[in-house]
């Protein structure tokens, strides 16, 4: 007898928006349109097809590939067992570590301005170490209360957002909106990288293929169904923060635009709500991205295995979780929120760039429109390309940054093979 499956298609659907709609919305509104200015509403359109393209071919991939090791599996699938996909598997625990900081550190600067006009550096690290310190606490103790609220946060920002931009739509000045305000269109190239941070939690749909009913029909329609709805809210959002706020103003409050944004509408208690919002979403990003970068991601790169057990048991293997918060800890200190958010989209995109090169090989496999695989690579590689390109103007440190995470992680994989004799293998012969 067949057991029952967790995943429709609908909640299917509604487990990727839930993990696409977190904090990166928060965090890169503000951080893109200091780039974009109002180009960023198309820069927004043009990452949701970048998104709709690479969920299309992940999607693929998980039918041909049913395994809860995601992306993971992929590269080894393409790559063979080799040092190439070793390396792009300890870079996918690296890449969950930056994106978590950027989490923590957003956290510590919505935190800041809840309390106080204008955040201070020191206010900042200190409210993001603590949330950091937490949640550590939560997942050494095994608590879960956080998880079991998953579906309470997810409403509560889906409504927050909705009610937000329905509202401010009404508010809109069409003058901010004209293109005669609009930088050089090269601009809403350079923020496509930042903004594809907003749209990446979409992979995770393919986490669920094990536990999916009827993932041949029901994976590659999940995918295009939340990717598609997400990039609408993301497009009326960036239009409804854009219409409100001067560039001036956005540029000045780039961490915390989207909360900024609801002042002129609702006054400081809609600065307050939102804020209270980003901080709920940031709580939940939080502790689901512990449990996954420490647990599964940490097994995968350092042992590659998965984890036998996907629940709360890690008084049964604490190492992840320390080395995981510690590698957090100087990011949070020494790196601003931009830089962070920046450097961990330039190596998602890299990583999914791969990922969809490789698929290319496994067409025959996969049966998936090689047109459509070959622009998911394509528009990958590009928006990274952007995003080097501006940040080596803009931050040059952020180069280094991503140059140094893949040269630390192809020297972390020879020294893991040499001392453990570990290999990242296929789960799926």
């Amino acid at each position: 007898m067949e057991r029952e499956r967790a995943f429709g298609l609908w909640s299917a659907v509604f487990l990727g928006i839930g993990a696409m709609v977190g904090i990166g919305i928060f965090i890169v509104i503000g951080e893109a349109g200091a780039i974009a200015g109002n180009l960023v509403i198309f820069t927004f359109i043009l990452g949701g097809l970048i998104a709709l393209l690479a969920g299309y071919s992940l999607a693929k991939l998980a039918i041909a590939y049913p395994s809860r090791g995601g992306v993971i599996e992929y590269i080894v699938q393409e790559y063979g067992e080799g040092y190439f996909s070793g390396t792009l598997g300890v870079l996918f625990y690296l890449a969950q570590i930056v994106g978590l900081a950027a989490v923590v550190k957003s956290f510590g600067v919505y935190a800041s301005t809840y309390f106080a006009q204008e955040p201070t550096p020191f206010w900042i690290n200190t409210w993001a170490l603590a949330i950091l310190t937490l949640f550590v606490i939560i997942n050494l103790i095994g608590a879960s209360f956080v998880a079991k609220s998953e579906n309470i946060i997810v409403i509560t920002k889906l409504t927050a957002l909705t009610l937000f931009v329905a509202a401010a739509l009404l508010f809109v000045d069409p003058q901010k909106l004209l293109p005669e305000r609009s930088p050089h269109i090269i601009n809403l190239f350079y923020a496509l990288g930042l903004v594809f941070f907003a749209y990446q939690g979409f992979s995770v749909i393919t986490n669920s293929v094990e536990d999916m009913e009827d993932p041949q029909r029901n994976m590659v329609r999940a995918m295009m169904i939340a990717i598609g709805s997400v990039m609408v809210l993301y497009t009326v959002t960036a239009v409804a923060v854009i219409g409100n706020l001067p560039l001036e103003e956005i540029i000045r409050a780039k961490d915390y635009a989207l909360a900024e944004a609801a002042k002129p509408i609702f006054g400081e208690m809609g600065f307050k709500i939102m804020a209270a919002v980003a901080l709920i979403s940031a709580t939940s990003a939080i502790n689901a991205s512990l449990y996954g970068a420490t647990q599964i991601s940490y097994d995968l790169a350092r042992k590659g295995e998965l984890p036998k057990i996907y629940e709360y048991n890690i008084f049964h293997s604490t190492e992840g979780l320390i080395v995981s918060a510690l590698l957090i800890v100087p990011m949070v200190l020494f790196l601003q929120l931009d830089q962070i958010a920046t450097t961990a989209a330039i190596v998602v995109l890299l990583i999914q760039g791969f990922v969809h090169l490789g698929h290319l090989w496994k067409i025959g496999v996969t049966g998936a429109n090689p047109l459509l695989v070959v622009l998911a690579g394509v528009g990958a590689f590009t928006a990274a390309g952007f995003a080097l390109l501006y940040t080596s103007q803009k931050m040059p440190l952020v180069s280094w940054y991503v140059v140094g995470a893949f040269v630390g992680a192809f020297l972390l994989e020879i020294l893991l093979r040499l001392t453990t004799r570990r290999i990242i293998k296929r789960h799926i012969q």
